[in-house]
C-alpha cells in the first residue's frame, strides 16, 4: 500500500495537491485529524478494496494543540515500521500573505495571534520545521502554476514511489528568487546570454536556435562536462543515503534561455542512466 501524508503551511496548496492525487488514482481524505492517521492507516491496510491501495491524507493543522499530535502520529507510524511518505508543501511568507488576501480567507491561526497574519505564518513555520526536516518530499509552490504543481506531483507519485530516488531538474531565474526546495543550485549567468541577440530574445531554451547559440561557446561546453561529472558522482551518494527526492536547479538571469537549455541537457543525460527524472522550467513563461 502507498500511503502519502500531505502537510505543510496553510495556504501553500494542500487542497490543490489533494485534487491532483485524486486525478492520478489515489483515494484521498482531506483534513483528517492527526490522531486518526494511524487508525486510518490500519483500516486501509486491512481492506481488500483496490481503492485503498493508494491513499493520500491531508493533515491540516488548525489549532495549536494539533501540531504536536501530527508529529506524534507520524512518529507512531515510523515506530511501528509502517510504510509511508510525507509530502510537505511550502511557500514564501509574501506569497502566503498575498494568497490569503486574494482568496479573502483568514489564516486558521489568526485569532490565536491577535489578528496578525505575519505572526500566524511565523508561528506555523517554526513549529512545522521539524516535520519539514523529516519529510520525504518538499515542494515550494511559491512560483508554480497549477499545471506545474500537477506535473511535479505526478512525476513523483504516478509510478511506484516506494524507495526510488526521484530527480527533478529545474530551471529558474535569479531575478525571481532562488527555489527554496533545491538541493543543488548552479549559476550559469557567467555564460554568454542569448537575451542580447534580438532574434533570440523572445524565444526560450526549448527552441533550437537558442540551444545552438548557448552550446556553441567553449565555456558552455566546459561547464557541461564538469557539471555532468559532478552530478554523476553525487547521485549514487544520495541514493546510498536513502534520499527520496533530489532537486537540481540551474539558474540564469530570467530563467528562459541558458538555464532552460542546460536543464534539458542534464535531464536527458540522467535519463540515459535509467534514473527517474523529470524536468520543470519554473520561470520560462515570465518576461
Amino acid at each position: 500500500m502507498e500511503f502519502i501524508i500531505i502537510t505543510g503551511l496553510s495556504g501553500a496548496g494542500k487542497t490543490r495537491a489533494m485534487h491532483i492525487f485524486e486525478d492520478i488514482g489515489f483515494y484521498c481524505v482531506d483534513n483528517i485529524p492527526p490522531q486518526l492517521i494511524s487508525t486510518f492507516y490500519e483500516l486501509c491496510k486491512k481492506t481488500e478494496d483496490k481503492l485503498t491501495k493508494r491513499v493520500a491524507v491531508v493533515a491540516d493543522v488548525r489549532a495549536d494543540s494539533l501540531f504536536d499530535s501530527l508529529i506524534e502520529s507520524i512518529d507512531k507510524l515510523k515506530a511501528s515500521e509502517k510504510e509511508y511518505k510525507v509530502l510537505f508543501l511550502d511557500a514564501t511568507d509574501d506569497i502566503l500573505i498575498r494568497r490569503f488576501h486574494e482568496s479573502r480567507r483568514k489564516h486558521p491561526l489568526l485569532e490565536n495571534h491577535k489578528g496578525s497574519i505575519c505572526r500566524s505564518i511565523e508561528f506555523e513555520r517554526n513549529i512545522l520545521k521539524p516535520l519539514k526536516d523529516r519529510s520525504d518530499y518538499v515542494i515550494d509552490t511559491s512560483f508554480l502554476l497549477p499545471s506545474q504543481l500537477k506535473e511535479r506531483i505526478s512525476s513523483i507519485f504516478l509510478k511506484n514511489s516506494s524507495l526510488s530516488l526521484s530527480i527533478t531538474c529545474m530551471s529558474f531565474g535569479f531575478k525571481y528568487s532562488l527555489p527554496t526546495e533545491a538541493d543543488l543550485v548552479f549559476d550559469v549567468r557567467c555564460l554568454p546570454n542569448p537575451y542580447y541577440i534580438n532574434e533570440l530574445r523572445d524565444l526560450t531554451g526549448n527552441d533550437e536556435m537558442v540551444k545552438n547559440y548557448v552550446l556553441k561557446w567553449e565555456q558552455t561546453i566546459g561547464f557541461i562536462k564538469r557539471l555532468f561529472l559532478l552530478i554523476d558522482y553525487m547521485v549514487p551518494l544520495y541514493c546510498a543515503e536513502g534520499k527520496s527526492q533530489l532537486v537540481i536547479a540551474i539558474g540564469c538571469t530570467g530563467g528562459r534561455h541558458r538555464s532552460v537549455t542546460l536543464t534539458n541537457l542534464l535531464c536527458d543525460h540522467l535519463k540515459k542512466q535509467n534514473l527517474y527524472v523529470n524536468v520543470t522550467h519554473r520561470d520560462i513563461q515570465k518576461k
